[in-house]
């Protein structure tokens, strides 16, 4: 019931929901932001998010250049997508799992190129 000013409580107010695709959005361009060098020729990281109760499970799919320190570079990865789907979208990230889907050599695409016959 309103209060004796006709204001209502804020908890009776209503709820802000986020879809599962913004919060992947937003899981994506964290990954993206945290890989040390993309490769060129590579596709930017894709996610994807489950939520439940306000926590998101997050599933990364990323490319990158070879050779690296792949352990470092998914942990980095792990470490910046919980963090900015926590700040950005307030829900707490108890799993992301990070896939790496390809890896390319560095400088392939310059080697390539300074060829000729």
């Amino acid at each position: 019931m309103p209060g004796v000013s006709g204001r209502v409580a804020a908890g009776a107010r209503g709820e802000t929901r986020i879809a599962d695709r913004v919060v992947a959005k937003i899981a994506a361009q964290a990954a993206k932001e945290a890989i040390d060098e993309p490769p060129e020729e590579g596709v930017s990281p894709r996610a994807t998010v489950t939520v439940h109760r306000g926590a998101a499970r997050v599933r990364v799919s990323l490319e990158l250049g070879y050779p690296t320190d792949i352990g470092r570079q998914c942990g980095g990865v792990r470490r910046h997508v919980a963090e900015r789907v926590r700040a950005l979208a307030g829900m707490d990230v108890p799993e992301v799992a990070v896939q790496v889907e390809r890896l390319y050599p560095r400088g392939a695409g310059i080697a390539a190129q300074g060829r000729t016959r």
